[in-house]
């Protein structure tokens, strides 16, 4: 959150305008993307802020930039920020956020480290960093990111819900499902989590679950490949052939090599 220790040094006229381009750039409730931007651009462009205000500022416009999808825009200002505060921790956590994004996942693991030496307690970058370990394929390492945010943050529904995924993989059933309904008893429409309780489900020979779980993955996104390819191998495991078949090509029309994936969790097409 913006400081407002420079906030002696604005003219009284301005001030109101002051204060609401702080409150905007803060993400006050219900600001729009857009109001979000203009608020932090407003108060960077007036010169009235502390360069720790600032640091902040560009940070906030970073994240604004990301949501909105211009993850370019956004590293602008994350390294700005830095710029500004190298001790700041959470531009490098979302400048890794954003490269994981891009796929550049050493860039990413290169600015989540530094997130976590400058905030060793800083349980999102945690879960950044095992993102970024699954996109490697590197499970175990991704586990223990899991954990240790699990430990720091145990209300961080991103962490248990990668947790769960990621014990699914490894094939430790039992402890992915709890991990997925204590989820999923909070946040009943979270499609990520559906979809990792169907793979838990379908590596267990639980094919009518699996169906159920992926089903109510793809009711929240519909384009989940995964979801759709997971399905369909249970509904050629449950003797649905032509409705796995539909799936299975559905799915690899989103997404090339997902076949491929689903060897690495574990399992495989049968046909």
């Amino acid at each position: 959150m913006l400081l407002l220790g420079s906030l002696a040094a604005a003219q009284s006229p301005k001030k109101s305008d002051y204060l609401e381009n702080i409150a905007l750039c803060n993400g006050s409730e219900h600001t729009s993307l857009a109001a979000r931007i203009g608020g932090c651009t407003a108060f960077i462009d007036s010169g009235q802020g502390t360069r720790t205000a600032l640091a902040i500022a560009y940070n906030n416009r970073g994240n604004a930039h990301t949501i909105n999808g211009d993850v370019d825009r956004a590293l602008l200002d994350f390294d700005q920020s830095i710029k500004l505060d190298p001790t700041y921790a959470r531009p490098f956590n979302n400048r890794g956020a954003a490269y994981l994004r891009k796929g550049e996942y050493d860039l990413a693991l290169q600015a989540l480290d530094e997130a976590i030496r400058l905030k060793p307690n800083y349980g999102r970058a945690f879960v950044n960093r095992a993102g970024v370990y699954l996109k490697k394929n590197e499970y175990d390492r991704a586990a223990r990111d899991y954990d240790e945010a699990i430990r720091l943050e145990p209300n961080l529904e991103a962490a248990w819900s990668g947790r769960c995924w990621t014990r699914a993989i490894l094939g430790s059933l039992q402890a992915a499902l709890e991990d997925c309904n204590k989820v999923l008893q909070s946040w009943p429409n979270d499609a990520a989590t559906h979809d990792s309780r169907g793979l838990i489900h379908l590596k267990m020979g639980q094919a009518d679950a699996a169906i159920e779980d992926f089903s109510s993955a793809l009711r929240v996104d519909s384009r989940l490949a995964s979801a759709l390819y997971g399905r369909g191998l249970a509904r050629l495991a449950s003797g649905d052939k032509a409705g796995g078949d539909t799936d299975i090509s559905a799915a690899k029309a989103l997404r090339a090599g997902i076949d491929q994936d689903f060897m690495r969790y574990g399992v495989r097409d049968s046909n």
